[in-house]
């Protein structure tokens, strides 16, 4: 789906690692948890929707921003998608969204933590639940991918909690030109 019009675009060459966990790693509980993991039991549109735009605007998630509701009620309600939100007390710090899919794998479909969060050490964790909520959804095989646009620690922490890159590709894309705001006029100020 193209970024809205009024956006502009520049070409991007974008590198991306396809990775893969075949079999369940062996993850201890921590002894305490920074934070509380809740599945999402009623689909929101709009709570998906403010999820991808806040952690994704950093990393240039573009291509469902210009969704509609409807669109993102149909995403929602799929059986085979599932929404986990990791709060700290009553505040989102982060989630990730699973997608079962066919021959028993599942995909980390989005994963990421709102950036007021990012460098406390909580993606280490939240990717650990991540894994071990995919798992009870899968079969024989978990995967996600991550690009260049994504966070620098992204792939790192991907290949330390157990992924294998199984593909590669590089290709060019037209992407927004400045960083995102989760919402016109977003921006902090400096």
């Amino acid at each position: 789906m193209a970024v809205k019009p009024d956006i502009q675009e520049v070409r991007t060459s974008i590198h991306v690692w396809h990775l893969e966990m075949t079999s369940r790693p062996e993850t201890p509980e921590p002894a305490t948890h920074p934070y509380q993991l809740l599945k999402v039991e009623h689909p929101l549109p709009e709570l998906n929707r403010f999820l991808y735009a806040t952690v994704g605007a950093t990393c240039m998630w573009y291509m469902r921003l210009p969704w509609k509701w409807q669109q993102w009620h149909d995403y929602v309600s799929r059986e085979s998608i599932e929404t986990w939100v990791a709060y700290q007390g009553a505040t989102p710090i982060g989630y990730f969204e699973l997608e079962k899919q066919s021959r028993g794998s599942t995909e980390i479909a989005y994963f990421g933590l709102i950036p007021e969060f990012v460098g406390q050490g909580l993606g280490r964790q939240l990717l650990q639940d991540a894994v071990i909520k995919a798992w009870d959804t899968s079969d024989n095989r978990i995967w996600l991918h991550t690009c260049t646009l994504d966070h620098e620690n992204a792939l790192p922490n991907y290949l330390n909690r157990g992924f294998k890159v199984f593909k590669e590709e590089d290709f060019e894309e037209m992407i927004p030109a400045e960083p995102l705001q989760p919402w016109e006029g977003a921006a902090k100020p400096a």
